[in-house]
């Protein structure tokens, strides 16, 4: 259901964890137990800005006390693990930090905003860590290659990013306010993202802090690499694994833009110009080119295809035609014929 460039389950990812399990559970003992105690977790921006009860703000902004947006937003969280592995819990947290402090300053000028404009006073605002996911929209977007996984009706398109942004939008409209925080998170996600400000180098998590936590809460939290996928060798290091995620997310862009190519074709009707494409490759200029052309008789026997890489070609969504004249353009070597079929 979910995108994943690395393995499944919550391996190396002991942040995304601990923000599935402890806000999770204080969530479910305060809605089944603990009733009486759910006024000391209300996102109560009247409290905030009148009684400088800044302890609410936090409070207000880690545990959710609607069970439904302790279950989107536990599912979100899960599949943005992979921004933990790909840059280290560290970046990760830095992250999230940075957006929880800015997201936590837009919901304020927001609320302002909107009783200035509209005259709606807003006391409160949905509790929870839901500005930070939001946020977590705006790297899954730019950095996340679309690829395609079905067609529905033969114009609807079904990425591995569908379901993702459905369940946001499930979240979106599960209050009447959470519209705030959606906002609030995506701005100040994309303020992070983009470096504006050099916010990034201000709101980060200190090497001494992230070093604290690894050594105490990381044990804690930290889970086994799944038995079911193909292992890396003995004494790999994280280079080579590293390596095999680009890898793996090089494949999932070729075939994202494979997808997208033959779309392309099939709204232009045409086939490819490999003139264009492979003019030296298919016409072998010599010194005295200009002054005579080579006779039909001096010309090479076009070059034998092998079928089983025509057919990985064709696997790609290549026509047969075109995947002929690029292997035959490109002297039979599979790689050069996909990257050109790929770039034009």
């Amino acid at each position: 259901m979910f995108t994943s460039t690395g393995s499944n389950g919550l391996y190396k990812a002991p942040l995304s964890k601990s923000l599935l399990l402890v806000p999770s559970a204080i969530s479910i003992l305060l809605t089944l137990l603990f009733q009486h105690y759910q006024k000391f977790f209300a996102y109560n921006l009247q409290a905030i800005k009148e009684d400088f009860q800044i302890w609410r703000l936090v409070c207000g902004r880690t545990v959710c006390l609607d069970l439904k947006d302790t279950f989107c937003s536990s599912l979100l969280i899960y599949n943005f693990r992979i921004f933990e592995r790909r840059y280290g819990s560290r970046k990760f947290s830095s992250f999230l930090l940075g957006a929880w402090v800015l997201s936590a300053l837009f919901d304020l000028l927001l609320v302002e905003i909107t009783q200035y404009v509209f005259g709606i006073t807003i006391n409160s605002l949905p509790s929870g860590f839901l500005s930070p996911v939001f946020a977590l929209f705006v790297p899954f977007y730019s950095s996340i290659p679309r690829v395609q996984v079905a067609q529905v009706l033969g114009h609807f398109s079904i990425t591995n990013k569908t379901l993702v942004y459905i369940l946001g939008l499930q979240l979106l409209t599960s209050g009447s306010y959470i519209w705030i925080l959606a906002l609030s998170g995506l701005v100040s996600g994309i303020c992070y993202n983009s470096s504006i400000l050099k916010v990034h180098r201000i709101l980060c998590v200190p090497s001494w802090v992230a070093k604290i936590f690894s050594w105490t809460l990381e044990p804690i939290f930290s889970s086994v690499e799944p038995t079911n996928e193909v292992r890396v060798g003995m004494g790999a290091t994280v280079d080579i694994q590293r390596q095999q995620r680009m890898e793996l997310l090089d494949r999932q862009i070729m075939m994202s833009q494979v997808a997208q190519m033959r779309r392309q074709r099939q709204q232009q009707g045409g086939m490819i110009n490999w003139n264009r494409l492979f003019p030296p490759l298919r016409h072998r200029h010599n010194a005295n080119y200009q002054d005579h052309r080579p006779s039909e008789q001096d010309t090479p026997p076009p070059t034998e295809v092998s079928e089983e890489q025509v057919a990985r070609l064709m696997e790609m969504g290549f026509s047969r035609g075109d995947a002929l004249e690029a292997l035959r353009a490109s002297n039979n070597d599979l790689n050069v014929a996909t990257n050109f079929l790929l770039q034009h």
